[in-house]
């Protein structure tokens, strides 16, 4: 076996591993932060050429950095934040991958290029992550030389991408579930406060509910969450 043969091999069986322990954290009980920055330090250590990750969030009124392989990355993701310029930003609304060779000389960024170029990356990729849900964030991998990135190291890279939106995804899931049984929890006392309140049943209370609602154009869940914190500071002070 030649020795090209045998280094193939073995990054082969590298990125096997990688892959497998990734996937591992998918359903495993622990947090998103904990299931992605086992995703980044995995993207990191595999992806050949790169030597700093992130996974931004999409969140009300901007992007957040839920897992870095360390500061520079997290860095690099304020700086795009800030500016709202850079490939990671870029990738996030076109909903496309991003890919920079030689970031100092890249003109698209004319803000951002030469700070990033400051904290020592050179090129950079940035995809986006997203479900049959829609977009959820994006993976930013940077590196400290130019011209590393080739067809494998995009490859490889699109790999550790589905396996952070797969993680991403499903704690969106998690959340919006735990919201809404919540949400329905609320819902239910707030309906037994007011059969209490009014001697009506169970059918009358609800619509008497949702007819707060509507008149206030306050969300049903809203107007029993507030319902039943009066009650809970009335029982307080009584």
């Amino acid at each position: 076996m030649s020795t090209d043969q045998t280094t193939t091999m073995s990054t082969s069986l590298a990125i096997a591993d990688a892959m497998a322990e990734v996937a591992r954290t998918i359903n495993a009980p622990r947090t998103v932060e904990e299931a992605l920055s086992l995703v980044v330090d995995a993207a990191r250590d595999t992806v050949p050429g790169i030597d700093h990750a992130s996974v931004t969030v999409t969140v009300k009124g901007g992007y957040q950095t839920w897992a870095a392989t360390g500061d520079l990355a997290c860095r690099a993701d304020d700086l795009q934040y800030e500016l709202d310029e850079g490939p990671c930003v870029d990738a996030l609304k076109a909903e496309t991958f991003m890919q920079v060779d030689e970031l100092p000389d890249d003109r698209r960024w004319p803000r951002y290029a030469p700070r990033a170029a400051d904290l020592g990356i050179r090129s950079q990729l940035a995809f986006p992550l997203y479900t049959n849900t829609g977009p959820l964030g994006g993976l930013n991998l940077y590196a400290t030389e130019t011209e590393v990135l080739d067809a494998d190291t995009r490859h490889i890279a699109e790999l550790f991408a589905a396996h952070a939106a797969l993680a991403l995804g499903k704690a969106r899931e998690e959340q919006s579930l735990n919201t809404a049984l919540a949400s329905r929890k609320t819902i239910g006392q707030a309906i037994g406060i007011t059969q209490e309140r009014f001697g009506i049943d169970e059918e009358r209370a609800f619509q008497f509910l949702v007819r707060v609602s509507q008149t206030s154009n306050i969300k049903l869940r809203e107007v029993a969450a507030e319902l039943v914190h009066q009650s809970n500071e009335r029982c307080d002070n009584a």
